[in-house]
């Protein structure tokens, strides 16, 4: 009796034991549309992946996110993937349009998290065709980039299909205005550099170009970067001129003490937009 129940203790504490040597694989947080953490994507891959799902989030209001793990060991894809779209909460709020394609790169091993509002236009066999179709044979020739870029693309064309509430542009827009006036400081300073060494025309094009083209990877906005580009360029010029910022007897430039703007940051940003998501989806491996 006793050698029985020093079995059943030692047997308990080894599997104690092993469970915590298996910890579950922690969940990163979402920073943009875009997470490897394999370090599979070039910088490039990277951006431009980034940049597509940025994009159709702000044209279209549904979000698709990517993630790459080593393994989501000792869990299933499946179990994890869960738990990623539980933290990340992509899709709108009460629309729950939001897609994880999550990839476990030493497992071989892929799936699709279909958000609760996109499960009809993207129902379970849909994705499994897309994994096995269209990602798999990429990923069979160590061809990440082309099959998770084919993969995002049949997704996107799947939800454009189906019929959403139009996105939401407050937000992005509140974003953009709670930015731009240290932003327009900023570009100004470097107007009048760049007049000091190309002159008065130059400079302002050269300024406006830069200003617009940073607006435009932080936010991914073509009409604000245009706006902000044709703003730079004109204040610019008619700083020069002084019938802008020297009007009120303001002499010196840039500006001392009161007025010189504080705080602010440039960073866009992707969070979670509150989506629901009931396990709808597809598991594939390579």
């Amino acid at each position: 009796m006793t050698r029985r129940v020093f079995s059943v203790l030692l047997s308990a504490w080894l599997f104690f034991a092993f469970s915590n040597t298996h910890a579950a694989v922690a969940i990163p947080p979402l920073k943009t549309a875009l997470t490897d953490l394999t370090n599979t994507l070039s910088p490039a891959e990277a951006t431009q992946l980034t940049q597509q799902l940025t994009a159709f989030a702000t044209e279209h209001g549904s979000q698709i996110a990517i993630l790459m793990v080593p393994t989501t060991q000792p869990e299933s894809i499946e179990q994890y993937s869960i738990r990623v779209v539980e933290a990340w909460q992509l899709g709108r709020k009460k629309v729950d349009d939001g897609v994880l394609l999550l990839v476990a790169k030493n497992d071989r091993a892929l799936r699709i998290e279909t958000g609760y509002g996109l499960e009809g236009a993207l129902p379970d066999a849909l994705a499994r065709r897309i994994i096995d179709e269209i990602i798999v044979p990429q990923f069979r020739q160590e061809r990440y980039f082309e099959g998770l870029q084919a993969g995002i693309q049949q997704i996107i064309k799947v939800i454009q299909g189906e019929d959403l509430p139009p996105p939401v542009q407050t937000q992005q827009a509140n974003l953009i205005l709670e930015n731009v006036l240290p932003f327009l400081f900023i570009a100004l300073i470097l107007g009048r550099y760049f007049q000091a060494i190309f002159g008065k025309l130059v400079g302002a094009t050269i300024a406006g170009t830069i200003a617009g083209g940073l607006i435009w990877l932080a936010f991914s906005s073509l009409a604000a970067a245009i706006l902000i580009a044709v703003a730079v360029w004109v204040l610019n010029l008619f700083e020069q001129t002084g019938q802008i910022l020297h009007r009120g007897g303001q002499r010196s430039w840039p500006p001392s003490g009161r007025g010189w703007p504080r705080g602010g940051s440039m960073g866009g940003g992707f969070r979670g937009g509150g989506g629901g998501f009931g396990g709808g989806g597809a598991s594939g491996r390579w």
